[in-house]
This record gives structure tokens, C-alpha cells and sequence, in this order.
């Protein structure tokens, strides 16, 4: 799969000159070939990845603002069932920030828009032309804000769209960015759980998913028939995570889309929720509610409880699908938990108990190599943040390879052992490097900072090498890498490159990913 050079031109000779240093396409496997998936990095306005020529698909929510008052200060912002302003108060206004990571594209952006009133910019380098609903201006690559300043109630400003440059001619057939869809050409499957906002996702019922025609899709995700244009169109696969606390009609109306309009040749990954294992998120916390709730575990060890309504829960969920497709030839059933808890829960709590592994097609793990690095420990020998911030690069690299992989292929072959005994595939719903501060630790800047380094070191790809290496010979399934392109910060490296234009040549891992990719078909 791939984006002719001729279209590519025609949107913008930049995005040629920077698609001529990505690696030709007819290198890449054909999806149904890769062993690899990709967890796509989350809407939001740092969102350095840019999936959409249309940067407003990701602006910030409206921030309400007054002349005169702190910044954020303003009334509640009236607004319509899709959320843009119907109208402002005297000597307010409501703005968004939008690509604020920066490292955007340079040159020429075009806004358009329906309706009457007046938009401004902050942060720009001009404008170059405007008129009613068309307006140009020319930015450095830098973060920006756009602001309503006037809107006419009886015809408000709505429906706007920042276009970048070089694509306005194109972006309504090609609302995919090319970078990003040549990039990811060669994957089997996109995980969507971060697109889908599914950590503490507050969507219940189909009437409150996100519609194609919301002001912005960093509210409540993207829409399901934006992820099932994006995998037509590359024919990958794709993993969708039933947000929590989502009712049965939902679920069952999300089967009912993806059976209608994704690609016949297509299989559907379905995993209910992400990490209901992970107590920094709400859902385990509404796991173990529901459980005390349907009398489900110990009533002490609510932990228990949790995983077995996880289970549960699953499973009405894969039933739904299986309903509304006819069958399970085209679904992937996942159930999914920690790698390192070891037998005891994969095994005993979450599929020996009330036939669960019987309803399901694969166990998933995110087998991380993995180094967490708080600012204190009470333990005899822990690493501390303070010590690894006095190491070399070279001391954390023998360290990630001869501690931390070692104990990630381990965590491989013990959940291996358990898929099997069950007659499972084993997946890997993320993975990759975890190095990163916690408790406290985070905030050690001279860790940070050493972090990032090794995150660019030609060794890391080599430890993505032999990591990718350990999960084939292991006999391990689909691999989902977390993730696909983002900023790094003291919360963790996590994208295999930091931009959208970033070469394989610049980001080792990234390199060392496709290059796998490519040598390692099914």
C-alpha cells in the first residue's frame, strides 16, 4: 500500500520532499502479511503526529473569554447540539489553541467556515488574505489560537475547518494526512484505544459517542466511521475498546456500523476497555464497584472481584458481536491483562473461571521492557532516581539490556505457557520501551533528559531488535507497539518518533520497527 507521488505533488511539493525519505512503500508487507500493530497516539491539541489535514479536528475545547478578566474567565459559552458558539456576550469571545506541541508544517494555512462574524489568530506570523468564509495566513510552524470574536446568532459561525498547506484542494476526498497514512501503510492492525479516549471514557449510550460532525474529536474521540474509513482505505485491521461504562445498545449499534461499513476482508479486535488491571484508571475502579455490586469475588480482595467482572463483562460483549455478525470468523475476541502478574491472575482469576477462555480467542499482554524509576524507594538495592540520573548512556543501555529485556521475555514465555493451556492466541496490545520516572521520579529532569537520550540511541533499536526477535521465537502472535508518533516528556518516550516528518533515519527504534516489519512477514 502507498500514496502515488503525483497526488502527493498536487497537495504540496513539501510533503513529497519528506515522503521521498520515507523507505518505498513496496518495501513494506501487505498488512494481512505484518506481525505488527500500531496503538495510535490520542487526540489532542500537542498531537504531533497530524493523522488529519484538517488541523481542527483536533482543537482544544472552546475556552470562554472576557476583556478585563483572567485568562479562561469568561461566562459558559452557549453552545449548539455539535458545540459551536451560537452566540457571545458583549466584550467576550471564545478561542482554542490548536497545534501546540509546534513543529507544525510552515507556509500557508486556510480556515474556512459557514456562517457570519469575525475570526482572528494569535500567534501567527500574518495573514495573508481574507475574505468572508476563506481566510489565509502564514504561520512558522509554531502553536497558534484561533478566535471567534463576532458571531451573527441568526447565522453563527460553525462548521470551520483549518486547512494545512497544500491540501485544500484535496482534503474532503483525502482527509488523511499522506505522512501518516504511508507510514502506517505496512501494519496489520491499529489498536484505536487512545483515539477512542477509552481511559476514563464517559461515553454510555450511542447518542453520546462522537459524531463526524462535532466541532472537534478531542472531546469524546475520534468517530467510529472516521477509524473505519482510515482501515478501508489501508485495509488494516481494527482494535476497538468498548468503553466502559458503555451500555448494551451501544455496544450492539458500534457492532451494527463496523458490519456495515468496514471492508468484508477486514477482522474486528474487540477488547472491553483497556487495563481494567491498572488502578490509576477509572474503569478498574468501576470494575471492582460492579463487582461488589453483582456479589462477584471475595468481598476482601476486591482486586479479585475485578478481574472476574472484566471477564464477565467481556464476554456479553464478544456475544453481542457475534450476534450482529453472523458468527466469529471475522472478530477477534481479546481478553487482555498484565503481563507481569504472572499465572495466578491470567490463569486462575481471569480464564479458569465461568468458561471464559471458551469465549475468547486471545490473551493480551503489554509485555513492556520495562524500568519505572521512583524518587524513593524502601527497598534494599532499588534503583532511585537520583542514582540512575548520575548514570552514563551507556550504564542505562546495559542496564535495559541485560535487566530489563531479559525480564520482558520472561513475562513472554511465562503468559505463552498460559495462552496455550487454553488454547489461545497471545497478543501484545502494547509494547516497547518504559522507561520512565514515577513517583516522584518524574520530576528528576536529569533522568528525563537521559531517558529521552537513550530513547535515540542506536541501541534502543537494537533492543527493539532482539525484544521483537524474543515475542516471534516465543511463538507470540500480533504485536501492538505503543505507539505511534508523540511528544516526549518526564511522563515517557512513548512514540517511536517525536514528529510527524521525522525520518527512520533520525529515530533509531523507529528504524528498527519497520525494518522488522519488513524482514518478518507471516
Amino acid at each position: 500500500m502507498g500514496i502515488s507521488l503525483g497526488w502527493v505533488c498536487g497537495a504540496g511539493l513539501w510533503a513529497a520532499v519528506v515522503l521521498g525519505a520515507l523507505p518505498a512503500s513496496a518495501q513494506d508487507p501487505q498488512p494481512a502479511r505484518s506481525r505488527l500493530g500500531i496503538n495510535l497516539s490520542g487526540p489532542a491539541d500537542w498531537n504531533t503526529e497530524y493523522p488529519f489535514v484538517d488541523a481542527f479536528r483536533l482543537a482544544r475545547t472552546w475556552i470562554s473569554q472576557k476583556k478585563g478578566t483572567k485568562w479562561g474567565g469568561g461566562p459558559p459559552l452557549e453552545l449548539d447540539a455539535q458545540g459551536w458558539v451560537k452566540r457571545l456576550e458583549p466584550d467576550c469571545f471564545a478561542e482554542t489553541p490548536l497545534c501546540t506541541h509546534g513543529h507544525a508544517p510552515k507556509g500557508e494555512y486556510v480556515c474556512l467556515y459557514e456562517g457570519e462574524g469575525k475570526i482572528d489568530f494569535a500567534q501567527i506570523k500574518g495573514v495573508v488574505d481574507s475574505k468572508p468564509g476563506r481566510i489565509v495566513f502564514e504561520t512558522e510552524g509554531k502553536g497558534f489560537f484561533l478566535k471567534i470574536l463576532e458571531t451573527n446568532p441568526e447565522k453563527p459561525v460553525r462548521d470551520i475547518r483549518v486547512i494545512l498547506p497544500g491540501f485544500e484542494g484535496t482534503y474532503r476526498e483525502q482527509p488523511f494526512h499522506p505522512l501518516f497514512l504511508r507510514r502506517w501503510s505496512g501494519f496489520n492492525t491499529f489498536r484505536f484505544m487512545d483515539w477512542m479516549e477509552t481511559n476514563g471514557s464517559k461515553v454510555s449510550r450511542w447518542e453520546d459517542r462522537p459524531a463526524p460532525d462535532r466541532y472537534t474529536w478531542t472531546e469524546r474521540g475520534i468517530p467510529l466511521e472516521v477509524m473505519i474509513d482510515l482501515c478501508n482505505r489501508l485495509k488494516v485491521n481494527p482494535w476497538f475498546c468498548m468503553p466502559h461504562l458503555a451500555d448494551d445498545g451501544y455496544v450492539r449499534k458500534f457492532a451494527e456500523m463496523a458490519k456495515a461499513k468496514l471492508d468484508p476482508a477486514l477482522k474486528v479486535h474487540v477488547e472491553y476497555s483497556n487495563e481494567v488491571w491498572n488502578g490509576m484508571f477509572e474503569q478498574t475502579r468501576h470494575a471492582r464497584k460492579k463487582a461488589v455490586e453483582l456479589g462477584i469475588g471475595p468481598k476482601d480482595r476486591p482486586w479479585e472481584g475485578g478481574c472476574m467482572y472484566y471477564a464477565r463483562r467481556s464476554i456479553e460483549i464478544f456475544k453481542a458481536w457475534e450476534e450482529v455478525f453472523g458468527g466469529r470468523e471475522r472478530l477477534v475476541r481479546v481478553l487482555a491483562w498484565q503481563a507481569a502478574s504472572g499465572a495466578y491472575w491470567t490463569d486462575g482469576m481471569l480464564l479458569s473461571r465461568d468458561d471464559s477462555a471458551k469465549q475468547a480467542d486471545a490473551l493480551a499482554i503489554a509485555p513492556y521492557v520495562t524500568m519505572c524509576v521512583p524518587a524513593k524507594s524502601d527497598k534494599a538495592g532499588a534503583l532511585t532516581a537520583d542514582a540512575v540520573a548520575g548514570w552514563t548512556l551507556e550504564q542505562l543501555m546495559d542496564h535495559v539490556e541485560q535487566k530489563a529485556l531479559p525480564g520482558s521475555l520472561k513475562w513472554i514465555a511465562d503468559q505463552k505457557k498460559v495462552a496455550d493451556k487454553h488454547g489461545l492466541k497471545l497478543l501484545a496490545y502494547e509494547g516497547g520501551q518504559h522507561l520512565v520516572g514515577v513517583g516522584g521520579g518524574e520530576n528528576n529532569d536529569a533522568m528525563t533528559k537521559l531517558f529521552q537520550a537513550a530513547n535515540r540511541h542506536p541501541r534502543m533499536g537494537a533492543v527493539y531488535a532482539k525484544y521483537l526477535d524474543g515475542w516471534r521465537d516465543a511463538g507470540g502472535d500480533l504485536f501492538c507497539i505503543f505507539s505511534s508518533v508523540g511528544g516526549w516528556s518526564k511522563w515517557g518516550s512513548w512514540g517511536l518518533a517525536e514528529y510527524y516528518d521525522e525520518t527512520e533515519e533520525q529515530q533509531p527504534k523507529l528504524k528498527a520497527v519497520m525494518e522488522w516489519n519488513r524482514r518478518n512477514p507471516r
